[in-house]
């Protein structure tokens, strides 16, 4: 494996780095505001485009491993950076809900109340992880170092698949299992 960093590196991956610290800083400094802002009703429907973000994602990132273990690269590169863009469409759709809505309460009692919360809880800590590690990932594919990417999509794939499917379950449960009152 081939881990020397030269200059060029050396200054994406600080970015890389910078990202990762600054994106769920801002993520959670924005979601904690008191006041929500009022940027009209269709917001409200924002919770229903992030669950079909997060099961296109879930579909996509399953496609992208069919697609490099049938060693098809090009539909591999293609529904990765789909899947990649998503990932950025979702984080703005989230941030305008959350800055516009109040937090739904998990209706669901009992041991699916404890299901949801640890469903919920893994899937934020993990997105927390999972964000430097697939834009390493994406970064040494795009440079074309293979060998780099691989070692970290080794890790990186199978967190991001959980985040994803994780992030359809508890859209499922929160909003058509167990519906806001």
């Amino acid at each position: 494996m081939d881990i020397s960093v030269n200059q060029k590196d050396r200054g994406s991956l600080v970015f890389i780095n910078v990202l990762s610290v600054v994106i769920p800083i801002l993520v959670v400094g924005l979601l904690s505001l008191e006041n929500k802002l009022d940027l009209g009703g269709w917001t409200k429907s924002l919770s229903h485009a992030i669950g079909l973000i997060n099961t296109a994602t879930t579909v996509l990132l399953i496609a992208g491993l069919i697609f490099i273990k049938q060693n098809k690269p090009a539909r591999h590169r293609a529904v990765m950076t789909a899947a990649f863009a998503l990932g950025g469409v979702f984080l703005v759709c989230y941030v305008l809900y959350h800055i516009s809505n109040p937090a739904n309460r998990f209706n669901g009692e009992g041991f699916i109340r404890f299901v949801y919360l640890f469903i919920l809880f893994t899937h934020i800590a993990l997105s927390l992880v999972v964000l430097p590690l697939v834009l390493r990932a994406m970064y040494f594919a795009v440079t074309g170092r293979i060998s780099r990417h691989k070692s970290i999509v080794r890790y990186a794939y199978p967190i991001w698949l959980y985040v994803s499917a994780s992030g359809v379950a508890v859209y499922v449960l929160l909003y058509h299992i167990f519906p806001p009152r």
